[in-house]
């Protein structure tokens, strides 16, 4: 039976370089994002051609309205695969696959970076509802599902991997909101790590440092020089390619005895220096 794979975020940035390595290992595919299907279907088509199906699932993270188009999506991209259990589907809907992926890795930034100070009500609500509050109730809605299908047969196989940020654990006053959603989507992991744990699901957090992306192109002349001045151990930026192998790795099972644990990839910039 197939594996599939929803990564929140998926079309860009990080979520689409997890996409990538995922595809290459022949995972289907169901790609979040907020955009406009028509928006998307260069990168789909991409993710195509590593001969996989990939199916798109508009939808808010932030929202309980967009939470529930993700789920439905997904559910509906399941019901069509070329192989099912036989099982109810309305029952068990991720026993359609031997393996059930989730990712959560679609976050925001604040739409303006402010002094701690300043932050404001309604810029906390906007990260807060994207990076920790969505992320806990849609992990949710398919944790239920994976214990359902592991209890209906033992051979299925579910696995959550949250992408977090250095932000959980590295300060940064002008984004106050954001490092606390990060440092809150750790302790979701864990959570929720301890929770499946008994049922056979692991999760990870696989935690990223200084990444070149879209988020991060507005402080590209910042992070060069500082990674120019030994910001990090590995003298370089991230790249979202470097995300996709950790959770490739993790996704394959090369880390049994590992839940709840933290992935760093952040080129060393988080260990401590004199």
């Amino acid at each position: 039976m197939t594996k599939v794979a929803l990564v929140t975020g998926g079309s860009r940035g990080i979520g689409f370089g997890i996409a990538e390595k995922l595809a290459a290992e022949k995972w289907d595919l169901v790609i979040n994002g907020v955009r406009p299907a028509d928006a998307v279907t260069e990168p789909l088509e991409a993710l195509r051609k590593h001969g996989v199906r990939v199916g798109y699932a508009r939808g808010d993270v932030g929202s309980v309205e967009g939470r529930a188009s993700i789920v439905a999506a997904t559910k509906a991209f399941l019901a069509a695969a070329p192989e099912a259990s036989g099982l109810d589907p309305a029952r068990y809907p991720l026993l359609a696959t031997r393996s059930f992926l989730l990712v959560n890795n679609a976050g925001v930034a604040p739409k303006v970076r402010a002094d701690l100070l300043e932050t404001s009500e309604e810029s906390y609500d906007y990260v807060m509802n994207t990076n920790l509050r969505g992320v806990f109730f849609l992990t949710q809605a398919f944790a239920r599902d994976m214990v359902a299908a592991k209890q209906a047969d033992p051979a299925f196989s579910g696995t959550i991997i949250n992408i977090t940020s250095i932000s959980a654990t590295v300060v940064s006053i002008n984004r106050g909101e954001y490092c606390i959603a990060k440092a809150g989507l750790s302790m979701l992991s864990q959570l929720f790590a301890t929770r499946l744990g008994p049922a056979g699901i692991p999760v990870y957090e696989v935690r990223p440092g200084v990444i070149k992306t879209d988020m991060t192109a507005g402080v590209t002349e910042k992070y060069d020089k500082l990674i120019a001045g030994g910001l990090c151990v590995q003298p370089r930026w991230g790249f979202p390619d470097d995300i996709g192998k950790a959770v490739a790795g993790l996704a394959r099972g090369d880390f049994p005895f590992s839940t709840g644990q933290v992935v760093m990839v952040d080129g060393g910039l988080t260990i401590p220096r004199l």
